[in-house]
């Protein structure tokens, strides 16, 4: 369902972001990672996506991946004054420092 609502409405964010955790949580990882890059390209400041794409990469076994997704996250979460999302990712980037 929400395949064909994000066909029918590419632009939108909540409904793409929404797909693209479902597919993380079913397990599919590489459709995951690209409905995250998709929607990071065509919202820049949807913070929260940076964070989820950085994570299913992590856990896909991806982690060198995450590092760049995390910084471009970390500056969205700045430019939206999202002080919150910044502390977790700074968080993740620490763990991929330390792992």
């Amino acid at each position: 369902m929400l395949e064909d609502f994000v066909a029918q409405n590419p632009t939108d964010s909540f409904a793409r972001y929404g797909l693209a955790l479902e597919m993380a949580n079913g397990g599919e990882t590489d459709a995951a990672i690209r409905e995250f890059a998709k929607l990071v390209e065509l919202n820049p400041d949807y913070t929260a996506a940076y964070q989820m794409w950085a994570q299913t990469l992590i856990k896909s076994g991806s982690p060198e991946d995450a590092r760049p997704v995390l910084e471009k996250g970390i500056a969205s979460a700045k430019r939206t004054g999202n002080q919150h999302a910044e502390r977790e990712m700074l968080g993740l980037m620490d763990e991929l420092e330390i792992g």
